[in-house]
This record gives C-alpha cells, sequence and structure tokens, in this order.
C-alpha cells in the first residue's frame, strides 16, 4: 500500500530520478516548452513553478536574500547559467502573476508504447 506517499517514483532509482527531473527542469528552462510523458510532466511541474516562485520573491529581498535564493535555486538545478537565466530573464516576466506559471497540453498517445504525452510550456501573457 502506498498511503500517504508523495511524489512520482517513475520507475527508477532515486539518483537516476533526481538526475531526470534535474536535467527536464534545465531543458524547460532553457526552450520554455517540452515534450515529455503526462507522468514527468506532472513531476517537474511543482519544482520548476517554487523555484519561478523562489526567483521571483527575491527581487524584492535584500542583498543577502537574492544571494540565499540563487544558492537554493544552485542546490536544485546545480547550473550557474541556467540560475542568471531563472533569476535575470524568466522571474521578472510573471513579477505581476501569482502562481500557475506553467501550462500542460495534451498530445495524445505515443506510438511506440502508448504513452500519453503532454506539452508542458511557461504561459505567455
Amino acid at each position: 500500500m502506498r498511503h500517504q506517499v508523495a511524489g512520482y517514483r517513475l520507475g527508477r532509482t532515486k539518483s537516476a530520478r533526481i538526475a531526470l527531473r534535474r536535467n527536464l527542469i534545465k531543458q524547460f528552462f532553457t526552450h520554455e516548452r517540452i515534450q515529455t510523458t503526462k507522468a514527468k510532466a506532472a513531476a517537474i511541474r511543482g519544482d520548476a513553478e517554487r523555484l519561478i516562485t523562489l526567483a521571483k520573491n527575491s527581487e524584492s529581498g535584500t542583498t543577502e536574500q537574492k544571494m540565499n535564493a540563487r544558492r537554493l535555486a544552485v542546490s536544485k538545478l546545480g547550473d550557474n547559467q541556467m540560475i542568471k537565466r531563472l533569476f535575470d530573464e524568466i522571474a521578472p516576466r510573471f513579477a505581476t502573476r501569482n502562481g500557475g506559471y506553467t501550462r500542460v497540453t495534451k498530445l495524445g498517445p505515443r506510438h511506440g508504447d502508448a504513452a500519453e504525452m503532454v506539452v508542458l510550456e511557461l504561459v505567455e501573457e
């Protein structure tokens, strides 16, 4: 029984799952739109939105709070170039938006294994 067990295991070990999420979020922030399975999109959507909120809220903080927010984001993504893009380009676009930064659009089943495919994208105002 999986009572009160949060998260998606995605048929992977813990380290493979962490690497998969990290890579998917990096690709999502790089291209601002990715095509993936429904389960993978659901697994990374919350983390991506939390990182955007972290970057957005740090803009109004002190220099120490800005630095701490960047360090927290680096610990989640592990890539300084992606953090620069997140904090300088992506987060300011959502300064007036209260959440809901992503959209999931269904595409239908994949031909090979009939996995439900979706497009995960950043919402444009």
